[in-house]
């Protein structure tokens, strides 16, 4: 892939929406591509002859602040916003209308990311969609579609969030700590908040408890979907060492196509979420050391680096993009064939 694979980025668009995105919070994931695909330059072509794939650099999170209205709750203005970028660069170009968008890709972490896709049918039918909230449930294709990680980021680095203890210094069995939004956090809340020792599951952490400091010392940390099915806690769990407890309905995990979940993390349907000490305590200790040792392998798939290394997040999101770009073959009469 890294020598073969090229990527054309439109320049058409102006900041903040276009070109832009941002770099902290639970939307870090749609500046931070944006930007490490400029410093990374030996993935872009300025030849849109020799690119396999073509990028369109909007940011639904930047759209929802500058372009919606919270007050109107009318979801047109981001809808046309997207219709009016595509039409410009299929009018200008004649790439996207080639292939009915099969060899663009866009990118978004903010929860509506599927619904702008809805603006337009090519889109959200053809075109490679790169997204935190990957939910089959609403549409999302795991055969065309990539599920990316939900980072949160507090600043620019990843400085101070990971690290732990190895897999016999952790002395808590399971922890959870967050807000109760969705279907999921209540159930989880109800059955296991200040009911057992070994099951620390807090709505508000006590005084003085540090959020990363219960994860480094627990074995596992549960990361429930919220309104959403993504959670920014899953990688917050890989960076400290903690194997993930996933308990979701209707999600695909990030970068599933070639790594294997179930070798490092636990998944829990929402059924049995009275069960989970129990399910917990059945796996072996030499089953958790196992688990444990590829969480810390497999964390620097879901970290950023300036400037990108190979095999960190930003690489796998394009690996992924490439894998499904192979899938499709555009034929010289503007049809698209699956490979």
């Amino acid at each position: 892939m890294e020598k073969q694979f090229k990527v054309f980025v439109y320049k058409e668009g102006e900041p903040p929406v276009f070109h832009d995105g941002p770099c902290k919070s639970i939307y870090s994931m749609e500046g931070n591509f944006i930007y490490k695909l400029d410093v990374d330059t030996k993935f872009q072509t300025k030849d849109p002859q020799k690119a396999h794939v073509f990028y369109l650099p909007f940011s639904v999170a930047k759209m929802v602040r500058f372009v919606y209205s919270p007050d109107s709750r009318d979801f047109s203005p981001i809808r046309r916003t997207v219709v009016d970028y595509i039409n410009l660069v299929a009018q200008k170009y004649p790439y996207w209308n080639r292939s009915h968008g099969a060899d663009h890709f866009m990118l978004a972490c903010h929860d509506w990311g599927p619904e702008a896709s809805f603006s337009l049918p090519y889109l959200e039918k053809n075109s490679i969609r790169a997204l935190c909230n990957a939910n089959t449930s609403e549409r999302f294709n795991p055969v065309k579609d990539v599920s990316i990680p939900e980072i949160n980021l507090i600043t620019d680095k990843l400085t101070g969030l990971m690290g732990g203890p190895s897999a016999s210094g952790r002395q808590i069995l399971a922890f959870f700590a967050g807000g109760v939004h969705g279907p999921i956090r209540p159930v989880l809340l109800e059955h296991w908040e200040g009911k057992d020792e070994d099951i620390k599951v807090h709505k508000y952490l006590p005084r003085g408890v540090n959020y990363y400091d219960m994860m480094r010392n627990s074995k596992y940390c549960i990361c429930p979907s919220g309104y959403e099915v993504a959670s920014p806690r899953i990688v917050e769990a890989l960076y400290n060492g903690c194997v993930p407890v996933l308990i979701s309905k209707s999600y695909v995990a990030p970068f599933s196509d070639v790594l294997r979940w179930k070798s490092f993390s636990v998944a829990v349907s929402v059924d049995d979420i009275p069960k989970l000490k129990e399910i917990l305590m059945n796996i072996s200790t030499r089953q958790y050391i196992r688990m444990q040792r590829r969480v810390l392998q497999v964390r620097r798939h879901f970290e950023f680096n300036s400037p990108p290394k190979r095999y960190d997040v930003f690489h796998m999101i394009l690996h992924s993009v490439w894998l499904r770009r192979l899938n499709v073959r555009i034929t010289d009469d503007h049809g698209v064939v699956a490979n």
